[in-house]
């Protein structure tokens, strides 16, 4: 008996299901979504139809003609959730695609670890705040983007993937690498995929396009954002190979070469598990080159807009 009991203090709480969490989701959505009805309803219609009609008629500028015709149509609703490659000074990926006449809704954050976007709190929520965004616009998403991963690898704990120069088995750890790509970065991919899919066969009634994408060839070289001077994020990767006594650019251009074929060979085969997700490989299109790369973990605006060419064709391929 006593055995029994012990054995019942020990169990551990059944791990909720991704129909558990995205119910939990919706649920919460939907409060909010009902305090926000009801203060809709709340509003003194005469009055609010009086102010509007009181507000003077505004005199049309040519900026204020190019932005309608800028907006008078649209190649597509996407929601994208990611990091800096959706989020960064300047042109992004993402400036990029509304440049080509798509319209995004971002809860991307510059900084965010793939590992966050899938188990940390109010992501899901935000996901779908931003689907009812489209949906109260009267549209459907034509395809979810999704990057992340680089800075589950890259920044202060690098050098914890790389054995030393000195040791018999210098460069990646690969048992070290394996668990970070292959199992934390992963799982973390399988569980957005399968959350994001459960939300949008519940809200929607339908499947969404899930484009990944891969990173491309970086360089290794100390270079930060800007240079990464004072608080201004950077360098991610040098100092890893530095601390473990790599001072060779073309080494740990190489050997970055190789870790990112292993990435990338991960995001493929996630991919490949799904039906309605796609891949996108941008290893041809961001080769390790000063002339792409403005730093050590993101491309110039060149680059960027190159990226963004590969996942159009993703979202419109059959």
């Amino acid at each position: 008996m006593a055995t029994k009991t012990a054995a019942k203090k020990k169990a551990k709480p059944a791990r909720p299901t991704v129909g558990d969490v995205v119910d939990d989701v919706l649920k919460r959505r939907a409060q909010a979504l009902r305090a926000r009805a009801k203060a809709l309803a709340e509003m003194p219609a005469p009055a609010a139809a009086k102010a509007l009609k009181a507000l003077p008629k505004a005199k049309s500028t040519p900026h204020m003609d190019l932005a309608i015709a800028a907006n008078a149509g649209t190649k597509g609703w996407l929601i994208a959730e990611g990091d800096s490659w959706f989020d960064y000074p300047g042109t992004d990926i993402l400036d990029a695609l509304e440049q080509s006449a798509y319209d995004v809704e971002s809860v991307a954050r510059a900084g965010d670890r793939v590992e966050m976007m899938a188990f940390g709190r109010g992501q899901l929520d935000g996901f779908a705040a931003a689907v009812e965004k489209i949906i109260g616009n009267g549209n459907t998403p034509k395809a979810i983007l999704l990057s992340g991963g680089g800075n589950d690898i890259a920044g202060s704990e690098f050098g914890f993937l790389i054995n030393h120069a000195g040791s018999p088995n210098q460069g990646f750890n690969d048992s070290v690498v394996r668990g970070v790509i292959e199992e934390r970065v992963r799982d973390a991919y399988v569980w957005i995929i399968k959350t994001i899919t459960d939300l949008c066969q519940k809200t929607l009634k339908q499947k969404v396009r899930i484009i990944l994408h891969g990173y491309g060839y970086p360089i290794p070289d100390g270079v930060g954002v800007l240079g990464g001077w004072g608080p201004l994020p950077g360098p991610w990767l040098r100092p890893g190979f530095i601390e473990k006594g790599f001072d060779s650019l073309a080494q740990n251009t190489d050997m970055m070469h190789a870790l990112m074929d292993r990435f990338n060979s991960m995001i493929k085969g996630v991919a490949a598990d799904f039906d309605h997700v796609r891949y996108v490989d941008l290893r041809n299109v961001l080769p390790a080159t000063k002339t792409l790369w403005a730093n050590e973990l993101h491309p110039k605006e060149t680059g960027f807009k190159l990226a963004a060419k590969e996942i159009q064709n993703a979202i419109e391929a059959p």
